[in-house]
């Protein structure tokens, strides 16, 4: 089973309920301090981690007035707007002491299942990550045009994890696992410590949320589940409210494990060898070979673009007899391919009149 001190890359999702106090509306300033300390440890130890954060329509509509009860839409988003700002502060205020750099990234669901959108997102959080940085993560709900929907961030958090190749999800909440029932009913239900498989069975043990600042109910958490067990991401449910969450997971804190199917690389790659591709790069030998050893592709070693594909969309790549060496996922248009096809690294901006990535597809969005 998978415990928090094995993660390399950690994505933790904060509910609501366990960052803004539900009679005041106020931040739970201790609470988020502790959290802060756990990150700093986790960090410490080589782990890069993601935060994934509710809570800037709570924190806002106390600002704004608005009382407790269902929002509409518009109530929402101005809530948002006002709490987000907000809320940011709040995290580079606790972070900043431990000399860790915050990035405020507002995305929505629909931003991660578009192909040129889900490629930016990955390119500037894996900067971010790179450059030592802690992305805090929230769905861009002051501008989002669907109603806000239950659970977004309990999804938003599994496709992040998804996103960035994390290995472990967890979901602080204000319930400590997955049960049969619900266990504040006074029944007899079975805690689950490991979950391998979401079954029918399991689905149907899925209860709402329980508090009034919390919009995921545990059916949004198995959504989430899935998305991460699937993408080779392991995820936890666990209880958020105490100080020191993340320590107290670690140290053998009550919670449920859902077991990932395999590992980030390989879900990615078995994603991205099912897509049908929208056009062909044929390539030189030197490429070829290059390609075979593992390298990107660069446009140097490109010959010809045939297809109308869009960036973000599959490809074939052939070698100069024709032969499929592998597919991916190209990082340019196919005009932008076809302007740039033969040319060194710093002649694209000369040829596209704007600076841009030196792979036209990147080893990492590849397969043979």
């Amino acid at each position: 089973m998978a415990t928090l001190s094995d993660a390399k890359l950690l994505v933790v999702k904060i509910g609501s309920a366990l960052l803004v106090d539900r009679s005041t509306g106020a931040l739970r300033g201790d609470w988020l301090a502790s959290l802060a300390a756990d990150v700093a440890d986790i960090r410490a130890r080589g782990t890069q981690v993601v935060l994934v954060s509710s809570g800037s329509i709570a924190l806002g509509r106390g600002v704004l007035g608005l009382g407790q009860g269902p929002l509409a839409l518009e109530q929402s988003q101005a809530a948002a707007a006002v709490g987000q700002i907000r809320l940011a502060g709040a995290y580079e205020a606790v972070l900043g002491p431990y000399g860790i750099t915050t990035g405020q990234v507002l995305i929505t669901l629909e931003d991660t299942s578009d192909r040129r959108r889900y490629l930016n997102i990955r390119a500037t959080l894996a900067t971010l990550l790179k450059n030592g940085a802690v992305p805090i993560v929230n769905e861009n709900d002051t501008v989002a045009t669907d109603e806000i929907r239950f659970g977004d961030n309990d999804r938003l958090a599994a496709q992040i994890a998804v996103t960035v190749g994390a290995d472990q999800l967890v979901l602080l909440s204000d319930v400590d696992g997955f049960y049969s029932g619900d266990p504040r009913g006074g029944g007899d239900v079975e805690f689950f410590t490991r979950i391998s498989e979401i079954t029918p069975e399991i689905e149907g043990m899925a209860g709402d949320a329980a508090s009034g600042l919390s919009k995921g109910g545990m059916k949004t958490k198995l959504m989430a589940a899935k998305t991460a067990m699937g993408g080779g991401c392991a995820m936890a449910i666990t209880e958020g409210s105490v100080q020191n969450p993340l320590r107290a997971l670690q140290d053998g804190a009550r919670a449920t494990w859902f077991q990932a199917q395999g590992d980030p690389q390989t879900a990615r790659k078995r994603w991205i060898a099912a897509m049908k591709p929208r056009g062909t790069l044929r390539v030189d030998a030197g490429a070829a070979r290059a390609l075979l050893a593992g390298k990107s592709l660069l446009p140097a070693g490109v010959t010809s673009v045939t297809g109308d594909f869009g960036r973000g969309e599959p490809v074939s790549i052939c070698g100069p007899d024709g032969a499929r060496i592998g597919l991916g996922l190209t990082r340019y248009a196919s005009g932008e391919a076809q302007a740039i096809a033969g040319c060194r690294s710093d002649q694209i901006e000369a040829r596209l009149g704007y600076p841009a990535r030196a792979a036209l597809v990147h080893r990492d969005d590849m397969v043979a």
